[in-house]
């Protein structure tokens, strides 16, 4: 017991260091950075140019063709893991001001960040050592292996229905404004509150219906048997552009997304950490 709780209060004064902190704060100026772009790649998607994968990764692969951008991206990717791990901490001993089921799906919660994060922060690692690497290409051949196995249709379909339902969390987390309670509201004025919930809601919003677009793909993909068609967020993208109105929808995603990489910005200063 007296060994679980020194495990505990390590734990705790690795989650309250101020290097800690100040890493996962810089991890949200590059979480932004990496949203802005991903939204000017939609916008390019949206409206018929040639464009890098419409991602995360064709983002960061834009940051890196930049001067000195393999610098920001491993910065980036420094940041993200420490955010990796101020959640890890968090799903492990975190969230103690909440009641014994809320600071479950709290936990839970932090648990998924941990793993979203992660991913990021290999992807922006994977991204520094190739730079030319086409991340749809990769899902596409990994969704096609999977498939080749014992099994493979119903897992690449668990994935995607995992995913879908991510997708759906997202649109709901924004909708109900969940993500305030994470904020140091108090320290903000009435316009800045006001801008940080719009923001907020349209991100996520925006995040999510993307999520779930790509979780259907692969779904649709398992289904069919085609990984051709599990091609990501960049498919997602392209399969709503085709779509009646297709190119005003993708504009308001795009936009969304945008408003989320904002909304990056602002957790940087005030989110809870």
């Amino acid at each position: 017991m007296s060994l679980t709780r020194n495990a505990e209060a390590t734990a705790s004064r690795t989650a309250n260091s101020r290097w800690l902190e100040l890493l996962a704060r810089v991890g949200f100026i590059g979480y932004g950075i990496v949203h802005l772009l991903f939204a000017w790649l939609a916008l390019q998607i949206a409206f018929g140019k040639p464009a890098d994968d419409g991602d995360q990764s064709g983002a960061l692969r834009t940051i890196a063709a930049q001067p000195l951008g393999k610098f920001l991206v491993v910065t980036i990717a420094v940041g993200l893991l420490a955010m990796a791990i101020w959640q890890a901490l968090e799903a492990a001993v975190g969230h103690r001001a909440e009641r014994d089921k809320q600071r479950v799906l709290e936990r839970v919660a932090s648990a998924g960040r941990t793993l979203v994060y992660l991913y990021f922060a290999w992807t922006a690692f994977k991204v520094f050592k190739d730079a030319g690497s086409n991340s749809a290409d990769q899902q596409e051949a990994l969704t096609g292996k999977a498939m080749e196995s014992s099994g493979g249709r119903w897992l690449v379909g668990l994935v995607g229905l995992g995913l879908a339902a991510i997708g759906v969390g997202l649109v709901i987390y924004g909708i109900i404004k969940r993500f305030e309670k994470h904020l140091k509201t108090g320290e903000m004025n009435a316009r800045t509150r006001q801008l940080t919930r719009r923001l907020g809601m349209a991100g996520y919003v925006s995040k999510g219906v993307a999520y779930a677009i790509s979780g259907l793909l692969i779904i649709v993909a398992a289904v069919n048997y085609d990984p051709e068609k599990a091609r990501g967020l960049d498919a997602a993208l392209r399969t709503l552009r085709d779509q009646a109105y297709g190119q005003v929808l993708l504009t308001l995603v795009a936009l969304g997304i945008a408003a989320f990489g904002l909304f990056c910005f602002l957790q940087s200063r005030y989110r809870k950490v």
